[in-house]
Parts: structure tokens; sequence; C-alpha cells
């Protein structure tokens, strides 16, 4: 019964909650960088390089030849993959770029609310009191 406490206690923490949403967001976000990489960057790409499709590229590592990578996977062929990977290692680029721009624009932020000026203290009941009395005194003269 105790962990249950815990554990409900845990997962009711602002952090967790956080934690969760990150996670969610960064899934999500992946999945749109590796759509942006297959589905934007590296067609062009391939276009440039003479109509290379770089998701398809692999090595043979069968006795069996195979036209495409699709086959190969088809009839159970080992292959080297090295065009997925590559795909795989833009996604990354981008990702690490990203949230790199990420925590430079919070940073910044950091450092604007940190370099305002303190509020200047605010005078004490003593001061306050004081300056009421002078102020009744200055408006009873007058």
């Amino acid at each position: 019964m105790g962990m249950m406490k815990e554990f409900k206690e845990f997962a009711v923490k602002g952090n967790a909650i956080d934690m969760a949403v990150g996670i969610i967001v960064g899934a999500a976000f992946g999945k749109i960088v590796s759509s942006l990489v297959s589905d934007v960057v590296m067609p062009p790409i391939g276009r440039l390089l003479g109509g290379v499709n770089f998701g398809g590229l692999f090595i043979n590592l069968g006795d069996r030849t195979f036209a495409t990578l699709a086959e190969a996977k088809e009839a159970g062929a080992p292959t080297l993959n090295y065009g997925s990977f590559l795909q795989t290692l833009i996604d990354f680029a981008i990702i690490a770029f990203a949230v790199f721009l990420l925590v430079k624009g919070i940073n910044r932020l950091k450092r604007k609310e940190e370099a305002k000026p303190p509020e200047p203290a605010k005078p004490s009941e003593e001061i306050l009191l004081l300056r009421e009395i002078r102020d009744a005194l200055k408006s009873d003269q007058g």
C-alpha cells in the first residue's frame, strides 16, 4: 500500500507530468523531422546525385543478386542498409540543431531576466509614517 501512495505522489508531481508532455511532444517532433528528411530534403539531393533513392541504398551480403532493397528483404537476404542509416543520421543532425536553437533561445531569455535591475527596496513602515506626518504638518501650515 505504501508503494502505491509513493507512486501516486510521484505521478502527480509537476515534474513527472512535464516530462511526459516533453516525451510526447519530442516523439511527434521526431516524426516531423523524419518526414522532412525523407520526403523533402533527400529527394532533391537524390535527384542532384543522379536519381539516387537514399532509403534504397544497400550492400547485399548474400550470394544472390537483387535489384532493390525490397526484393532483398522479401527474399530474406542479409543486407547492409546504409541508405537508411544515412537518412537517420541526417534526422539526428536536424533534431540536434533544432534542440540547440531551442536551448540557445531559452538561455537568452534567462539572461534577459537576470539582467533586469532589481526593484528598489520599498521604504520601511517608519519612513512611510514619518512621511505621512510631514505631509500632514505641511497641509496644516499651508
